[in-house]
């Protein structure tokens, strides 16, 4: 059974940093992609960041390029979002998400089929 479990979030202050991490486990398969997304009170989910498992492949959303990066560290199965410049709107609900082959630009789940629980990045002005 494939886990997520998202760890890193909390209260910031605008301009500040927060590094999210995703831990995978349950993987029976070598090739994988981990996306990071957000939700923010009344709003849709939004998809942040994608990232496969050859580094190959990764996605970044306008709204964050320039200030969040995505890593992977494929010997823990952990993929990192690295979060700068922070800002009060980027105040969200957290999670990560897997699937088995490679992060969908075309889909605004980015073809994920496994979730996490989520973790709350709040953002003070």
């Amino acid at each position: 059974e494939v886990q997520l479990v998202e760890s890193g979030g909390g209260l910031v202050q605008a301009g500040g940093s927060l590094r999210l991490s995703c831990a995978a486990s349950g993987f029976t398969f070598d090739d994988y992609a981990i996306g990071w997304f957000r939700q923010a009170p009344g709003k849709e989910r939004e998809g942040v960041s994608c990232i496969n498992s050859r580094s190959d492949n990764t996605l970044i959303a306008d709204s964050v390029k320039g200030r969040f990066t995505i890593s992977i560290d494929n010997a823990k199965n952990t993929v990192y979002l690295q979060m700068d410049s922070l800002k009060p709107e980027d105040t969200a609900v957290y999670y990560c998400a897997a699937n088995n082959y490679y992060c969908s630009g075309s889909r605004s789940d980015y073809g994920m089929d496994y979730w996490g629980k989520g973790t709350l990045v709040t953002v003070s002005s």
